[in-house]
């Protein structure tokens, strides 16, 4: 299991859990977070900080020489000093970008197959257009169209580019598994719903991937599991086979295999059906994405949150040290008073979150201080919030963060660049060690 620091911070792989959805039993969802590597580490697109020019509705861009289009749902409260979750949904055989980014016949719910209101305004959402309203992927033209968007949007929007996603259903699914063979450096993690097999291609495909696969028992499921396999082997997990409802149980099973490599899991989720893109548990061939389990599962499988998260905090920012490029951090994730200060790779966890009142700096509730009359040397740590000069910080426009009552600034000790090093304070030289960027 996880420690409390790695479960808090963001720094964690995949909180992966078995779940096995039977008849009265509600299913639960797996989380997915950002993979171990230097790529877990957000980085903000060149978007971050500017006035965007791309507004919700369709777009149309050239890719290939050919004029293709998507709709973009942007959050009502998009702040472009956020780093934003960046997700693609593709359209079925036949379908259209306005059917996915308008829910269909179910309406705003099920809006982006339903993720879009889940996300309460905390990411964007792209639905492009297929080729003949499908993605046949002929010279992999469709996978090109798609960094193409990835490219126009991020140097409009400010995008975290370690939490790209897709979905889609059937030959949507398809594509979507195309991403995940030929782009598993962009995105990261993606679900396939009832997806028939490797119909938009499977460029590469060999390397580790978090992938969904949801498929019914009654609709071609061994297509399904082939692709799924693909990434069992591929993310290294123990192979099994996974349990699958009964005919007629009118039922899910959800399952996360084990032993997968850290960071990258896979999940099967059977459910006692046939082609369908918002299967009912309890109804037989009941088709409704309003009422089906799969947004909610889908959703937690990215984000590793449940329904409706907080948006974040529009004010709240992060102090990035612009000589280790790692963030300020409370020590452990711990709220408790005394809690060393330290630098760790960049995340949105809450140890990271800092909002500025007056010249008090805040984080996990309390207040940034060093104690009083402290020298040269002395850790940063966090306090409940008092008013005291020590706990006052002038942040000032050459980068440096100055200690009201000593005159000392913040300092990542011996100008290290390592995860854990400790923050103190020292006498202001206005070197790299001591000028933090918001972020």
């Amino acid at each position: 299991m996880m420690s409390i620091r790695r479960r808090l911070s963001g720094r964690a792989v995949f909180v992966v859990l078995l779940v096995l959805a039977m008849v009265g039993v509600a299913g639960v969802s797996v989380a997915a977070g950002p993979p171990p590597t230097a790529e877990g580490t957000l980085a903000g697109t060149a978007g971050c900080g500017r006035a965007p020019t791309l507004t919700n509705g369709t777009h149309t861009i050239q890719s290939g020489g050919k004029s293709r289009s998507f709709i973009l749902s942007i959050p009502e409260n998009y702040d472009n000093t956020r780093q934003h979750r960046l997700v693609f949904g593709f359209h079925w055989l036949g379908g259209t970008a306005g059917q996915v980014a308008g829910g269909g016949s179910d309406g705003e719910v099920y809006a982006h197959y339903g993720l879009r209101r889940l996300a309460n305004n905390s990411a964007i959402f792209v639905a492009p257009q297929g080729l003949n309203n499908g993605w046949g992927n002929s010279g992999g033209e469709d996978v090109t169209f798609v960094d193409d968007m990835i490219r126009r949007i991020d140097n409009d929007l400010c995008v975290d580019t370690t939490q790209r996603f897709a979905l889609g259903f059937s030959y949507g699914g398809a594509m979507s598994y195309a991403l995940a063979c030929a782009r598993p450096d962009v995105f990261r993690a993606v679900a396939a719903i009832a997806a028939p097999g490797g119909i938009s291609g499977c460029s590469g495909g060999t390397q580790p991937f978090a992938y969904m696969g949801i498929h019914g028992i009654n609709d071609n499921i061994g297509a399904g599991r082939g692709m799924r396999d693909r990434f069992v082997r591929n993310n290294g997990c123990t192979p099994q086979n996974p349990p699958e409802p009964a005919p007629g149980s009118r039922t899910h099973i959800t399952t996360a295999y084990s032993g997968c490599r850290e960071g990258y899991p896979v999940v099967w989720a059977a459910f006692d059906g046939g082609h369908q893109q918002g299967p009912v548990d309890g109804c037989a061939g009941c088709e409704s994405g309003a009422r089906s389990w799969v947004k909610e599962e889908v959703w937690s499988f990215f984000t590793g949150t449940g329904p409706n998260p907080t948006p974040p905090n529009p004010t709240a920012f992060r102090l990035r040290s612009q000589s280790a490029d790692r963030c300020l951090d409370v020590s452990g994730a711990n709220s408790s008073n005394g809690a060393q200060m330290i630098i760790w790779d960049c995340h949105t966890g809450a140890n990271q979150q800092f909002t500025r009142t007056g010249q008090t700096l805040r984080v996990m509730g309390r207040c940034l201080e060093v104690p009083s009359n402290a020298a040269s040397g002395t850790r940063a740590r966090i306090w409940d919030c008092t008013g005291g000069a020590n706990q006052q910080w002038n942040v000032n426009t050459d980068g440096t963060v100055s200690h009201v009552q000593t005159g000392l600034c913040l300092d990542v000790n011996g100008g290290s660049t390592a995860n854990g090093t400790e923050v103190i304070v020292w006498s202001c030289h206005t070197g790299a060690n001591q000028r933090w960027a918001r972020a």
